[in-house]
């Protein structure tokens, strides 16, 4: 069993190295991360730039999984919103490409504050409701789907779990990649001078097979 797991973990690539981010691109991600961040708090649960993408993918993922039946066709918005940055990572994660996972990633988590708005909003319902049917017949996700589960006046203490685990997300992917990149880029000229060597002997050793 442990051997097949090894086998399935390498042909996935899971035991590549990250690709290395050179210092100024580290720099700018930083940047453009620290100041989203900034932006979101300062919103206080407010609509973020980002979520006009996000509200495109949740109306689709509607309409997507309407097809398997009306529970998961209520349930499809909010499936299709989170499954798309999450999938996109897993491939990144796969390619071992660093700025495209913590992007992704990143944005996975952002999901969960516009996911924890709409859930803050069940019972008041006061939201703006948008649809992709007959605007006669719009619903609030939240409103069914907590009262089908009985947690409805629970509406916003569940908010509040989801949106803390949001920004714990962003903030512990933000943190990886920091320490990631750093660490790798400390230990490479030490790691360098070792990897000369070891071409020099393979070279040697090629010339006296030769010989």
């Amino acid at each position: 069993m442990r051997e097949y797991l090894q086998y399935f973990f390498e042909e996935l690539g899971f035991d590549k190295p990250w690709k290395p981010v050179s210092r100024p691109v580290l720099a700018a991600w930083l940047v453009f991360y620290g100041a989203f961040l900034v932006y979101a708090f300062s919103a206080h649960g407010g609509f973020l730039f980002i979520d006009t993408a996000n509200l495109v993918v949740h109306e689709g993922g509607h309409n997507l999984f309407g097809w398997f039946g009306p529970t998961l066709g209520l349930w499809g918005g909010t499936l299709l919103q989170w499954l798309v940055p999450f999938l996109l990572a897993a491939y990144f994660f796969s390619q071992r490409q660093t700025a495209g996972f913590v992007f992704c990633l990143f944005f996975f988590f952002e999901n969960w504050l516009y996911t924890a708005t709409y859930m803050a909003d069940a019972r008041a319902m006061v939201l703006p409701l948008v649809t992709t049917g007959d605007p006669d017949f719009v619903e609030h996700d939240f409103n069914r789907i907590f009262t089908s589960l009985d947690v409805l006046a629970h509406d916003t203490t569940i908010a509040a779990v989801v949106r803390a685990l949001g920004w714990c997300g962003m903030i512990g992917i933000v943190i990886w990649f920091a320490r990631q990149e750093t660490s790798r880029q400390e230990s490479s000229p030490l790691q360098a001078p070792e990897e000369e060597a070891s071409r020099f002997q393979q070279f040697l050793s090629k010339e006296s097979n030769l010989r």
